[in-house]
């Protein structure tokens, strides 16, 4: 299976991330949980490393080859984007791909307090948003973002 059609299968599948390392399957992350693919078939090494190189520029193989990881952006025109964490573990490669939402929430949408809103119109300040990987820090700080943008004229940093 190519890594488009895996990730399109784990995208309507509603998988947050996508994890692929040789000698699994591909795994989703639907709703908390790790699930394999459905055909259960194992990631060869050689098929990881082909779909992790083919997402990556000179530069970032350059990088990787000097670091034995990377971070970056991959894009499928028509299905979505995603950040991606490409690593070297026990002498393969494995990847995880985290999917960015093509549409950001509201606040309201997120279940989010609606104090946010009020802080959002706020002139100046500055606010901290923490938490542990995967509890929504990004997916907050879009949706604060797009009302600012919706509401008022600002620059921010």
């Amino acid at each position: 299976m190519e890594l488009n059609d895996i990730l399109n299968v784990a995208l309507r599948s509603g998988a947050s991330d996508i994890h692929l390392k040789a000698g699994l399957p591909s795994m989703f992350r639907v709703n908390g949980a790790l699930l394999p693919l459905k055909d259960g078939t194992r990631l060869a090494p050689e098929e990881v490393s082909r779909m992790a190189y083919s997402i990556m520029n000179d530069a970032q193989k350059e990088k990787f080859r000097e670091r034995n990881e990377i971070d970056l952006a991959y894009g499928v025109p028509g299905l979505g984007r995603f950040r991606v964490n490409v690593f070297q573990q026990r002498g393969t490669l494995g990847a995880v791909f985290r999917v960015i939402p093509l549409k950001i929430q509201t606040i309201e949408q997120l279940g989010l307090p609606k104090v946010l809103e009020q802080i959002s119109l706020e002139p100046r300040g500055l606010v901290l948003v923490t938490g542990t990987t995967g509890s929504g820090k990004s997916t907050t700080l879009a949706a604060m973002l797009d009302h600012i943008n919706a509401n008022r004229t600002a620059h921010i940093l």
